[in-house]
């Protein structure tokens, strides 16, 4: 399938549902990331795993990814160890891959995008709502000082858990919660990022937000267009910037009495 649409995106335009899943305790669809506008595209590569890292890293960077500590973390988090064995070979294509129950690992481009949006210098703490495979969070890992990550599925989440612990991510906390409330109880978080849309961002994220801090999420009341959205609080004032339009898969659950 192919949309047509704007954005500042080089090579993404749409993000693709056609998948169930969920994100905290958020019913939701699986976010395939696609690149669907003109631009090159990574064609499947050989190598070992670091040599495929490196050309990804170089794609990205061609890419408008410029922030050097997001590409020193996509250059060194082995990818190919947050993917089912089926698709280990696909580990470094710009593509979403399924991970099992239902989800994917998202597109290494939109993982960059999204993180470099966020402009860690390596001491914030931040929330990540929906863990998955645990890629975003281990790309997180490296680019702040401590990641609190929710996952509603605890299958999901204890996978994740021990590939982190195993790649010595003692800085990544996950957690089986509510990605709608967030979690208050270790807030404020100086960066958060949510990767399902919603009609606007929910109130607890943004309480949880700390003086200075940043948090990205796709927003808007149709299914089929939304905004990627990242809110700056400076000064106790929320300061919004639209970075581009986008199709996420929408919020369910707790997040729909606030509709």
């Amino acid at each position: 399938m192919r949309l047509p649409c704007a954005s500042p995106f080089p090579a993404f335009c749409a993000i693709i549902a056609i998948m169930r899943l969920r994100i905290g305790a958020m019913a939701v669809g699986a976010v395939l990331l696609v690149c669907l506008c003109a631009g090159p595209q990574l064609s499947a590569q050989s190598g070992t795993p670091a040599a495929q890292r490196e050309t990804l890293v170089a794609y990205l960077a061609g890419q408008g990814i410029t922030d050097a500590r997001v590409l020193a973390a996509l250059r060194k988090v082995p990818r190919e160890l947050f993917v089912d064995p089926p698709y280990i070979d696909s580990a470094y294509r710009n593509t979403p891959l399924p991970i099992g129950e239902g989800q994917t690992i998202s597109q290494p481009f939109v993982v960059a995008y999204m993180t470099q949006a966020l402009r860690l210098k390596g001491g914030e703490k931040v929330l990540e709502v929906g863990t998955g495979s645990g890629y975003q969070a281990a790309v997180l890992a490296e680019t702040a000082r401590e990641v609190y990550t929710i996952e509603i599925k605890e299958g999901l989440a204890k996978k994740a858990q021990a590939r982190l612990d195993r790649l010595g991510y003692a800085n990544v906390h996950v957690l089986v919660g509510d990605g709608y409330g967030g979690l208050p109880r270790h807030a404020p978080y100086d960066a958060i990022m949510v990767t399902a849309s919603a009609g606007k961002i929910p109130e607890p994220l943004l309480a949880q937000l700390a003086e200075g801090g940043r948090l990205i999420m796709p927003v808007g009341s149709d299914p089929y267009s939304q905004e990627l959205t990242l809110v700056e609080k400076r000064g106790g004032k929320l300061h919004t910037t639209l970075l581009g339009g986008v199709i996420f898969v929408r919020m369910t659950g707790e997040v729909e009495k606030s509709r």
